[in-house]
């Protein structure tokens, strides 16, 4: 995220001022900030809000209006980002209404959920447009009363005047606060977090109820007047074309409106070719795609399958790597010197998102104009593969964005809004897009399957001598396929002296991208598993060995990463959430039932800190019961929303333990072979264990929390699965026959 200022303006409209006065505060800071005022006259007795747009409306009555301006993917943004400006600008939280802002870049800058940015992008700038606010109200308030700014105060929506104790609400200053120029917003006073009244809360999503009761606040629920259904026929290969379609015997089918060929290109984030069906009902269409015949050009990919990557893998570890991400010291020679020596082979699978809510997106195309309504996590793309794939002006697309049923990544993806575009477009009409559930799965943009090969050393103290990774993963050219990437600053790098990371990659026909806690998802279970086998073949409690790998208290040196320079670990922050978690789950203290076992791991990435202990146990015909989660985590000095932070990190580990138990996406001659709930197995609720999850704050900036608790639980719980079985889990997800064969007669 690239972070960028321009000056504050202030646009006032002399014209008509007896009517209408407009303020706007506006500066784009790591991500847009917009703060407006506009109060006309109002009758006596009546109340109104006024605003043009931005990001704050106050009432005569004292309501704020506070709009959102990330999409809303579960993360709970839609809260967060307005109470940072709530606190700030000093209203109570009963008295905020939250509105989702449109997309519109040039007012709000980047609009996108992704990569747990939000929170470290927005603390800052979000609490000063709330602070510039609450100083012009302060402002028009000591104006009013002819007395110094500072002998003023706020409170609850209120501006006192301290020794008189006189008051004004914001709703009677609104007016004349937009005739005082706005403040730097870099040199506003923010509150002491001591002071904080509404950060710090927990406070309940702001969707919650109208959730509860069914209200259509998500993609899946948008209805336009005169709106056909459709769905979109891709070719079962990926990067397969149409040659010919049975669509003449589909438009006569009952509610067919029409059957169309659409053709796209190869890039998978965009349009590619597909046979649309469009219907007075979503059904009706679904109905027909029984009867749809289609003969496709299946194109190179249908010679690829999961089994021939995996063969290649292993033929590939025995050349030396392509490319070198580090090299530290002499590895062959510490080997040598060593008194043990390991090697192990981990595996890691593709994965779909499976979202809850599928794929879908409004649109409608009229005459060079786009509308679209869509459940995306960066619409801006949108609008710009839209602009490019149908030639139009992207000034000429308007996006709405809706409540997001799931993201997880797969939405940064906006495959499905060019799509329904094209489709509108074709037959001249509003169309819905709706992806059947096995659509979703095998259509989708997969996380990365990857292959490790390690060799370690061990010195007869304990100690890791050497270390070394030849990570088979995709890509072309010398270059990672998109989130399959492998950095060379990655754990234990700049720990062991003697260490190399190299990788060879394989060509993938398949559509990739990231998934939650893209990367570390797959690294942190490979590398956390093989660390807790030197442990354990060094003799070592496994907390304490990852405690003395990381040793003093420092910021290790950063590393060049896919997305530039990478921040160094801070192995004290790590050490605090070891220790942390060792005293909450009583690791080495508790005693376990039989067949169970207790498993560590930690991991660093986007920016938090988690350390996390899984006790499962195994019964004799090899299925696992997880029986309870520690988390400690630390993600910096302030948890914004304490409800919303906890449930992130509880849905995350769940995320991960799913995964870790039953999914797989595996392809057979370029095709998916799962297709829906039945082979790509979710977690149940009754299969869910508890989750206690703990924040350990630290002087440093607040992140974010959509991803970091994740990597760490899936190696936690393949290592409590080898101290329960003596089985070492080196391939995802788990085998419960490997298991059961290893549980003692």
């Amino acid at each position: 995220m690239h972070t960028s200022m321009s000056r504050d303006e202030i646009r006032l409209d002399p014209a008509d001022h007896s009517r209408r006065t407009f303020l706007f505060a506006t500066a784009t800071v790591a991500g847009g900030l917009l703060l407006d005022f506009s109060v006309p006259g109002a009758r006596a007795g009546e109340t109104r809000s006024y605003s043009l747009s931005g990001f704050v409306r106050i009432s005569t009555d004292g309501a704020v209006t506070i709009m959102s301006k990330n999409p809303e993917i579960g993360q709970g943004i839609k809260t967060t980002l307005p109470m940072l400006i709530a606190e700030e600008l000093d209203v109570d939280w009963r008295d905020v209404r939250v509105e989702q802002a449109p997309s519109d870049p040039q007012r709000y800058g980047d609009q996108s959920a992704g990569g747990s940015s939000a929170t470290p992008i927005n603390w800052e700038p979000m609490r000063r447009v709330g602070a510039a606010g609450r100083q012009m109200l302060v402002t028009a308030a000591a104006k009013i009363w002819s007395v110094p700014a500072a002998e003023c105060e706020t409170s609850s929506g209120t501006v006192i005047h301290t020794p008189t104790k006189r008051s004004i609400s914001y709703g009677l200053l609104a007016s004349r606060a937009a005739s005082i120029t706005a403040p730097d917003l870099n040199q506003v006073a923010l509150k002491d977090p001591k002071t904080f009244k509404i950060i710090g809360r927990s406070v309940p999503g702001v969707d919650n109820a109208l959730i509860v009761v069914g209200k259509p606040l998500f993609g899946i629920d948008v209805v336009v007047p005169g709106m056909m259904y459709a769905i979109f026929v891709k070719c079962p290969v990926f990067g397969g074309t149409v040659v010919s379609a049975n669509l003449e015997a589909i438009r006569t089918l009952p509610g067919i409106r029409d059957a169309v060929i659409i053709r796209g290109g190869r890039i998978f984030d965009g349009l590619v070719d597909g046979v649309a069906i469009v219907a007075t009902g979503w059904w009706f269409a679904n109905k027909a795609r029984q009867q749809l015949r289609v003969v496709w050009d299946e194109g190179a990919t249908a010679t690829q399958n999961t089994a021939s990557f995996a063969k290649h893998a292993a033929e590939l570890a025995r050349q030396t790597p392509t490319l070198w991400l580090t090299r530290d010291g002499n590895v062959n020679e510490a080997l040598d010197k060593s008194a043990q020596v390991l090697e192990a082979a981990y595996s890691y699978p593709f994965l779909a998102h499976a979202t809850m809510e599928p794929q879908n997106c409004t649109a409608h195309y009229r005459e060079g104009q786009v509308e679209i309504w869509a459940p995306s996590q960066d619409p801006d793309a949108g609008r710009e593969i839209v602009a490019k794939t149908l030639s139009i002006p992207m000034a000429n697309i308007t996006i709405h964005m809706t409540r997001c049923g799931g993201g997880f990544g797969r939405r940064l993806m906006n495959d499905y809004m060019v799509e329904a575009v094209s489709i509108s477009k074709e037959i001249g009409a509003p169309v819905k897009l709706l992806y059947s559930r096995e659509d979703d799965i095998q259509h989708d943009f997969y996380r990365p399957a990857g292959f490790h090969f390690f060799e370690a050393g061990i010195d007869a103290a304990g100690h890791i001598r050497a270390f070394r990774d030849h990570f088979i993963s995709f890509g072309e050219g010398g270059k990672f396929a998109p989130s399959a990437e492998l950095t060379g600053g990655e754990f234990p790098a700049k720990l062991v002296a003697d260490l190399e990371y190299g990788a060879s990659l394989m060509p993938l026909g398949i559509p990739i991208g990231p998934l939650r806690a893209p990367r570390s998802n797959g690294l942190a279970y490979a590398f956390q598993s093989f660390i807790d086998e030197l442990a354990h073949a060094a003799g070592k409690d496994p907390l304490q060995f990852r405690l003395d790998l990381l040793g003093e208290r420092r910021v290790l040196p950063s590393s060049s990463g896919p997305h530039g320079l990478a921040h160094g670990i801070d192995t004290g922050r790590l050490r605090d959430v070891l220790e942390l978690v060792r005293e909450k789950s009583s690791w080495g203290k508790r005693k376990l039932p039989e067949r169970s076992g207790l498993g560590v791991a930690f991991y660093y990435s986007h920016l938090g800190y988690f350390a996390e202990v899984v006790q499962a146990t195994v019964s004799a015909a090899g299925i696992v019961t997880v029986n309870k989660v520690w988390v400690v985590g630390d993600v910096g000095s302030q948890i914004i929303n304490p409800a919303g932070a906890e449930a992130q990190v509880q849905g995350a580990v769940l995320d991960g333990i799913g995964s870790a138990l039953w999914q797989r996406v595996t392809l057979h001659n370029g095709r998916v072979a799962q297709s829906n709930f039945n082979d790509y197995r979710l977690l149940r609720i009754s299969e869910a264990p508890p989750v206690e999850v703990h924040f350990l704050t630290s002087n440093h900036p607040p992140t974010g929390l959509g991803e970091p608790a994740l990597p760490p639980v899936i190696p936690a719980l393949c290592n409590s699965l080898f101290a329960a079985t003596g089985i070492r889990i080196r391939s995802l997800p788990i085998d419960t026959n490997q298991l059961k064969a290893g549980i003692p007669a």
